[in-house]
C-alpha cells in the first residue's frame, strides 16, 4: 500500500462519520506500512468534545503498542488537525503527518496556528499537505451544505 490507498482508508473512516452526522473526519495510524489504528470523528454521538479522528486514532494506537509514543508512525488525516490533536500528534511523537484539507478555520498544522510545525517545541512531525485533497474537502463541503439546508427547513 502506498500514501493514496492509506488516505483512502481515512476518506472510509471520515465517511463512517459523516453516516453518523458527525463532521466527516477520518485517521489511520500506519507502522512499517500497516495499519494498527484508525479512527473517526465521535464527538457528537459521545458527547464528549475530545473524540476527534486523531484523538480516536492516537489512544487505539498507544493501546496496541503498549506505548504513548508512537515513534516510527504515520497519521493520515482527511482534515487539517485542530490545536488539540495538533499537541496530541505532537505528543505522541508521530513521524510524519499525512493531511488531506486545509482547515481554514482551526487548523493548527500551519493554516491558522503552528502547533505541528513548531520548531519550539520537543518534536515537529514531518508534514505533507494535499493528498486526496479534493476528495477530503469535498466530503467536508458536502456534509456542511447538508447541515445549513436541513436548518433551513
Amino acid at each position: 500500500m502506498d500514501d493514496i490507498d492509506f488516505m483512502r482508508l481515512a476518506l472510509d473512516e471520515a465517511r463512517a462519520a459523516f453516516e453518523a452526522e458527525e463532521i466527516p473526519v477520518g485517521a489511520v495510524i500506519v507502522k512499517d506500512g500497516a495499519v494498527i489504528a484508525s479512527g473517526r470523528n465521535r464527538n457528537r454521538e459521545m458527547n464528549n468534545p475530545l473524540l476527534h479522528a486523531e484523538m480516536m486514532a492516537i489512544e487505539k494506537a498507544c493501546a496496541a503498542q503498549g506505548n504513548e509514543r508512537l515513534t516510527g508512525c504515520d497519521l493520515y488525516v482527511t482534515k487539517e488537525p485542530c490545536a488539540m490533536c495538533a499537541g496530541a500528534i505532537v505528543h505522541a511523537r508521530i513521524r510524519k503527518l499525512f493531511i488531506g484539507a486545509r482547515d481554514s478555520r482551526f487548523g493548527a498544522c500551519g493554516t491558522v496556528l503552528s502547533v505541528c510545525g513548531n520548531r519550539a517545541l520537543n518534536h515537529v512531525p514531518e508534514m505533507e499537505f494535499g493528498i486526496l485533497e479534493d476528495e477530503a474537502a469535498g466530503l467536508l463541503k458536502e456534509f456542511f451544505q447538508m447541515r445549513r439546508n436541513n436548518n433551513a427547513c
